[in-house]
């Protein structure tokens, strides 16, 4: 069997997810098994470095999978870019060693969230980014990310409230980055719990707005969900990079 790795972007507005799940026919992991079944005559099954959620998106997504077909890799991505919605672009493609695995092999990912900070309207890019609401303090926000870094229990920024395994995870790096009209996360660690990251920019966007305080971030580690902040909209979250 040889193993494949692709790697992919996409606009994730219109997809439930990446996860094929039942009831859901409508996702990214979905559509690439479909096209690459149709395109190798044979039933593929792949496995992403992650699932993100329904409506983000994903500029540097990796999958793996195994196929007995002896295609060369050139015309699997030609065939690729050819069945697969425009929304959905294959990077690059590639055979590599059999242990490889896109999920656990992964080291370390980097996501970045984008929210529009500005009352001017923002037409060409509403599908990837978020809207903000009132002043937001950069000091304070900035404060409570250095906060956040490191190795910490998240479950309070854990979605998944019957989660069973480890909710420790380790920050490397979490920036605040701001332009005349939009302020960016973006947050680096070694894994992610399911909707942490959008956990993680809604508090500390109410850090921003004064609804709470900096100084009370380390009091959320171990915490249950309710402890922490908002959920931040899916749109304005993409999967930047996953590093091996």
């Amino acid at each position: 069997m040889r193993n494949i790795r692709l790697d992919i972007c996409y606009d994730g507005s219109r997809y439930q997810g990446w996860q094929r799940l039942p009831g859901a026919n409508n996702t990214i992991q979905g559509k690439l098994e479909s096209a690459l079944s149709r395109i190798l005559g044979e039933m593929v099954e792949i496995s992403g470095s992650g699932r993100t959620d329904a409506g983000v998106h994903a500029k540097g997504q990796v999958a793996n999978f195994h196929c007995k077909s002896d295609m060369p890799t050139n015309e699997i991505l030609s065939q690729l870019r050819r069945y697969l919605p425009e929304d959905i672009g294959i990077i690059s493609c590639k055979e590599v060693s059999e242990r490889f695995h896109a999920r656990l092999n992964a080291h370390q990912k980097t996501y970045e969230y984008r929210l529009w900070y500005s009352d001017s309207p923002c037409v060409f890019e509403r599908k990837f980014v978020a809207q903000a609401a009132g002043n937001l303090d950069m000091k304070a926000m900035r404060m409570a990310a250095d906060l956040l870094e490191g190795t910490h229990d998240f479950s309070a920024f854990c979605a998944n409230r019957h989660f069973k395994k480890s909710t420790v995870r380790t920050i490397m790096r979490l920036e605040i980055l701001q332009t005349d009209n939009e302020v960016r996360f973006r947050v680096t660690g070694n894994g992610f719990l399911h909707n942490m990251v959008r956990i993680l920019v809604g508090t500390l966007i109410e850090v921003g707005r004064g609804e709470r305080s900096a100084e009370s971030i380390p009091s959320l580690f171990g915490e249950k969900r309710e402890k922490a902040g908002f959920l931040a909209p899916a749109k304005g979250l993409c999967l930047e990079e996953v590093v091996y």
